[in-house]
């Protein structure tokens, strides 16, 4: 595992580490990221054994992860961390963005998938939106998960992801607000969508997550598709 610079060390910064298997992508990635104010890379992984060990020598808020490395892939990791540091986020940043990779990263506990044609900009935002709690799909994430969904037989009724139908005590503005989930808006794009204040659409997310028993936003996402509002 290799080290980082302490540039950029202090309270209030996102402490990140980022794991992929390639030294000449995982390190000039830890620099560029490690430019960002409220960024600070903590550690850089080549496999997911060392991301454990840079998690449970912490603290940590959120790994930029890569799906394919030796010793221990990113899903596997991605599971051990949803299992054992619920409070790590993490971040998939890879090539791959096939069925199984999307659909075994986001099922492990990925809050977040992008692939490698994503920006600094897209990734640091990605980032910043996983250490809140959110989570961000890419467009090609999105739309891929969305042709998969289609192409499947509908369900007479729509069900969620646990094959249950959705609470009949939704009420039509929380259907609103997962439909807007699944298509990838953030909080702020709902509240813009809807007319109404980001406080609300944060209330009316916690009420559906707590009626759906839905995990996170990318739970969310695979929830809203499932269903057919997305």
């Amino acid at each position: 595992m290799s080290g980082t610079s302490e540039q950029n060390e202090g309270p209030g910064r996102l402490k990140v580490v980022v794991a992929d298997d390639q030294a000449a992508v995982r390190e000039p990635l830890a620099a560029v990221l490690g430019l960002a104010e409220d960024i600070e890379v903590v550690a850089a992984a080549a496999d997911g054994g060392e991301v454990l060990a840079a998690v449970a020598a912490g603290p940590v808020d959120v790994v930029l992860m890569d799906l394919r490395m030796p010793v221990m892939d990113g899903i596997e990791t991605t599971r051990r961390l949803t299992e054992e540091h619920p409070e790590v986020a993490v971040v998939v940043l890879t090539t791959f963005a096939d069925d199984e990779s999307i659909l075994g990263a986001l099922g492990a506990g990925a809050r977040g998938y992008l692939t490698k044609n994503a920006g600094r900009q897209d990734i640091t935002r990605a980032i910043r939106a996983a250490g809140a709690g959110q989570s961000v799909l890419d467009r090609e994430v999105q739309d891929r998960l969305l042709a998969t969904a289609r192409a499947k037989a509908a369900a007479p009724a729509p069900t969620d992801t646990a094959g249950q139908p959705l609470p009949d005590d939704l009420t039509p503005r929380e259907r609103e607000v997962l439909t807007l989930i699944g298509q990838g808006l953030s909080n702020r794009g709902i509240a813009e969508k809807l007319f109404i204040s980001e406080a609300t659409v944060k209330t009316h997310i916690n009420n559906l997550f707590a009626k759906t028993h839905i995990r996170d936003r990318a739970d969310a996402v695979r929830r809203a598709i499932a269903t057919g509002l997305a």
